[in-house]
């Protein structure tokens, strides 16, 4: 199953496709990689979070690849409309499985070309 990278470099966002999901097993959340995974040479990439397949976010403080039911008074999963209100929900942890659909990063150490650059270069070598 392929992941989709959601790379966010200030104010632009770029979705990456990436077939090889054995390199991406096992990072957690604030786990810096090599954006040579993803196709963006030269670039260090940071995980801030994701979701897995049935859409349940991944939380920092859930250690594992398990799924729980937390009790949440804000952040990340739950945005309650009130101060004081708690819910139940269910969250991913940390750590990325075969489970896991998106990931989201950001740039850490940019690379000598723009990221808009080498994902224009890939679709036209496609068409």
């Amino acid at each position: 199953m392929a992941f989709k990278v959601v790379v966010s470099n200030k104010a632009e966002t770029y979705q990456v496709e990436v077939e090889d999901t054995k390199a991406l097993n096992g990072l957690v959340i604030g786990d810096v990689f090599d954006g040579g995974i993803v196709g963006l040479d030269g670039y260090t990439l940071k995980i801030t979070g994701g979701s897995d397949k049935n859409g349940f976010t991944m939380k920092k403080d859930v250690s594992g690849t398990r799924r729980i039911k937390s009790l949440l008074t804000g952040g990340t999963g739950y945005h309650p409309k009130a101060d004081g209100v708690k819910r139940r929900k269910t969250v991913r942890g940390n750590t990325i499985a075969d489970d896991i659909v998106q990931i989201n990063s950001v740039v850490v150490k940019q690379g000598s070309k723009t990221i808009s650059e080498i994902l224009g270069a890939n679709e036209e070598e496609e068409e």
